[in-house]
């Protein structure tokens, strides 16, 4: 049977870090790790780019061959048997897709999300009824408990904009989402209602990119940069695709989406003028 795949929570892209800096730091190539502890190389390379949580005696023997202090050991064994529980987890969780369930918990424990959306309103600011509308969208969705279970999960991950520390969401959305009418004009009415008010808080952002804008960076789809108040957590890249989720981090794509990111934004129109462009929607109608 084979085993269970480890679910990259940031605890797990945490550990798998700062094993690399630790090894990085003792002057060793996972071939000299290799040599001296036994471990594959191969596992080291799944360890350090948090395909697998390491088991115990593995972990062990890497801190002691990159000669970890004692008090560092106990803190990395006690965030290695952390690392493959998301904090976020609900008993109505169970049937969600993984690529999505990961998303959440690197969401959830993100200081920082800049969401450009092509397509569809970004999900911590949809509306309940728009998020119904979308996820009875998907062919995939089995049955009404299903689609009740997404919403509820989609509106339950809103709350990250009102903890304490609140998530920063900068969103960039094409005009595209706006007047596509997802549900009901109804719906999509109070849908914009609801992006004017959320642009009013001071831990959110929101820019249009209008059709008379022309052509531009993020026609190729939808992507979400996030980043972590632990400098250890570098910046990750989610991008949601019709061939499934993809989880970037190499410094290569982190700043050619960040860059990508920022050419929206000077593109777009003024966070001022968007929430005057979105309301005029209605206007208009």
């Amino acid at each position: 049977m084979a085993a269970k795949k480890s679910t990259p929570t940031i605890r797990l892209r945490r550990l798998a870090r700062q094993l690399r800096l630790l090894r990085e730091e003792a002057g060793l190539s996972r071939e000299e790790v290799e040599e001296q502890t036994g471990i594959n190389q191969a596992t080291i390379y799944r360890i350090e780019t948090a395909k697998v949580r390491p088991q115990n005696r593995t972990l062990m023997t890497m801190l002691t061959t990159y000669g970890c202090p004692d008090e560092e050991q106990a803190a990395m064994r006690a965030l290695s048997k952390e690392s493959t529980k998301p904090g976020w987890i609900r008993p109505w969780h169970e049937g969600l897709p993984e690529g999505y369930t990961t998303y959440i918990s690197f969401e959830d424990e993100a200081q920082g999300v800049r969401n450009y959306s092509s397509l569809f309103i970004p999900g911590l600011l949809q509306t309940e009824d728009y998020a119904r509308a979308v996820v009875q969208g998907d062919p995939h969705t089995a049955g009404p408990e299903q689609v009740e279970d997404r919403v509820k999960t989609r509106v339950e991950r809103q709350a990250v904009l009102r903890k304490e520390k609140p998530l920063k969401l900068w969103a960039v959305i094409d005009e595209a989402a706006l007047r596509r009418v997802v549900g009901t004009p109804e719906v999509m009415r109070r849908q914009r209602e609801h992006l004017v008010k959320a642009a009013e808080e001071p831990n959110i952002t929101i820019q249009v990119i209008r059709f008379s804008d022309g052509a531009h960076p993020g026609m190729p789809g939808q992507f979400i940069v996030m980043d972590f108040e632990d400098p250890m957590d570098g910046d990750l890249i989610y991008v949601d695709s019709q061939a499934g989720e993809l989880f970037l981090e190499s410094d290569a794509d982190i700043s050619r989406f960040r860059a990508n990111f920022d050419h929206l934004v000077a593109m777009a129109a003024s966070p001022k003028d968007s929430a005057r462009f979105i309301a005029e929607i209605d206007a208009s109608d």
